[in-house]
């Protein structure tokens, strides 16, 4: 088998192997009334494809649209080399792609019999979201950075990024839910959704705007900010899964 098909594998499955791992894990939290893994990974798919291609126009849309006023931005907040890129992690990226990823739980909140049931959809929107987002910035660091930069960028990914994408999109999908449910509105768990996925990004980006002046006590704060999100919103999402799951089987 040629070289390149081999390779071109390998960076496939280390990119959906760990989103499909924490799925199962997610998914098995509930002890009652499991969702089906047939349902659950057609919502993997959707947001790996079709949240990624949606999500990936709306930004070129909204960057060209700042970038087009951007000069009233710098009269604002001063010239900034790094105020495009900064903008479209933190601000843009947030806003849409946490819309984005929620088209796959629109699609079968019909099915929601329990409020859980946003959380577990969601977390599935939102890991088949971080897969391909994974593919394409570790497949690029492979091809131009090498084997070594590769792993590094795979493993920061597969433990922040996956889980932080599974989290907001969680949060969202109980939103959904208990509309679906309850007709309570999910407008104030999307903007929860959008400013932890925001302030997530801030600090990913914290030791590449900072490298300069702390050098690589930017990159470690910046590491260790995204890990905890990562780790403490899964927590979060993992206790409420259990949490209600329980409530409901006393009812």
């Amino acid at each position: 088998m040629e070289q390149w098909i081999v390779d071109t594998l390998l960076v496939v499955l280390v990119a959906f192997v760990p989103s499909l791992v924490y799925l199962i894990w997610i998914r098995n939290t509930e002890k009652y009334s499991r969702e089906p893994y047939g349902r659950l990974f057609k919502v993997f798919a959707y947001g790996a494809v079709v949240s990624v291609i949606v999500a990936i126009i709306f930004e070129l849309v909204f960057l060209a649209f700042f970038n087009r006023n951007i000069e009233r931005v710098y009269q604002v907040v001063g010239e900034n080399p790094n105020l495009s890129g900064l903008v479209l992690a933190c601000v843009i990226a947030p806003i849409v792609e946490e819309i984005s990823k929620a088209l796959g739980i629109f699609r079968v909140r019909k099915f929601f019999d329990e409020i859980e049931n946003g959380l577990v959809y969601g977390a599935a929107a939102g890991l088949g979201f971080a897969a391909t987002e994974n593919l394409l910035y570790e497949g690029t660091a492979f091809v131009t950075d090498g084997t070594q930069a590769w792993i590094s960028v795979v493993v920061i990914r597969s433990l922040a990024s996956a889980l932080l994408h599974a989290s907001t999109s969680s949060i969202f999908g109980l939103g959904i839910a208990g509309k679906q449910m309850n007709g309570t509105s999910w407008a104030p768990y999307y903007l929860a959704a959008v400013i932890m996925h925001g302030i997530f990004n801030f600090a990913a980006s914290f030791g590449v705007l900072y490298s300069d002046s702390l050098g690589d006590l930017a990159n470690l704060l910046s590491l260790i900010v995204a890990l905890t999100m990562a780790f403490s919103g899964i927590a979060w999402v993992r206790l409420r899964i259990k949490y209600l799951d329980t409530r409901h089987r006393r009812r």
